[in-house]
């Protein structure tokens, strides 16, 4: 008990100060390495327009590791098999809990297996469609119609989901939009420069809201 306490007040501290973002790394044969330019464009993006402080050299953490609460924002990608032990259920759980944010990127193919995973940290709080009036679509850019489009897989309409605790959004899965591929180097996949400011600036939006909530 003492030592999950002294975990959580250093996970409570340094939520609270920093503006580190990081990669979660995970088991299950997906690729969590995928889209390697994305983060650290979306860290210099943010701190251009919206004033953060981001260290564009992106950190990769263990989803099981106590490093974890070194970051107020974790972004998660992949196009396959995620499977997370028992430690890494618990630590994710208490890091969200306490303070932390995890975005989910559907890079396509990780789905079934995500949804999965989630119900084994919060067995009791199922994702929900998060509503297009959310804050998080409202500041600091705009999207009235809530979650943008940036590459066609399946003609399904782009969805984000959300876990809420005590009505904070603590976990956001975005789906059949790959709102990661739209941050990467622009080369990468040729999108239009219209296309990769609608999904920076949803990133951006994103960041501002873990970082502020």
């Amino acid at each position: 008990m003492k030592k999950l306490f002294l975990l959580l007040s250093i996970g409570f501290t340094a939520l609270a100060f920093s503006q580190e973002i990081a990669v979660l790394k995970y088991s299950g044969g997906g690729d969590w390495y995928g889209n390697p330019t994305s983060l650290p464009n979306l860290a210099k993006f943010c701190n251009q327009n919206i004033h953060t402080k981001i260290n564009p050299k992106t950190a990769v953490v263990e989803a099981g590791s106590p490093d974890l609460f070194s970051y107020a924002f974790i972004h998660m990608t992949g196009h396959g098999n995620v499977v997370f032990s028992d430690n890494d259920v618990t630590n994710l759980r208490n890091y969200l809990t306490s303070g932390g944010f995890l975005h989910i990127d559907d890079n396509y193919g990780m789905d079934q297996y995500i949804r999965r995973e989630l119900k084994r940290i919060f067995p009791n709080n199922p994702l929900t469609e998060i509503p297009n009036n959310h804050a998080i679509y409202q500041q600091p850019f705009p999207f009235p119609n809530g979650l943008p489009k940036i590459h066609e897989h399946d003609n399904k309409r782009p969805q984000a989901f959300g876990i809420f605790i005590d009505n904070r959004l603590v976990c956001m899965y975005t789906y059949e939009t790959d709102l990661g591929d739209g941050w990467e180097d622009q080369e990468v996949h040729n999108d239009p420069f219209e296309v990769r400011q609608k999904a920076l600036k949803m990133g951006a939006n994103i960041v501002n809201y873990a970082f502020k909530n």
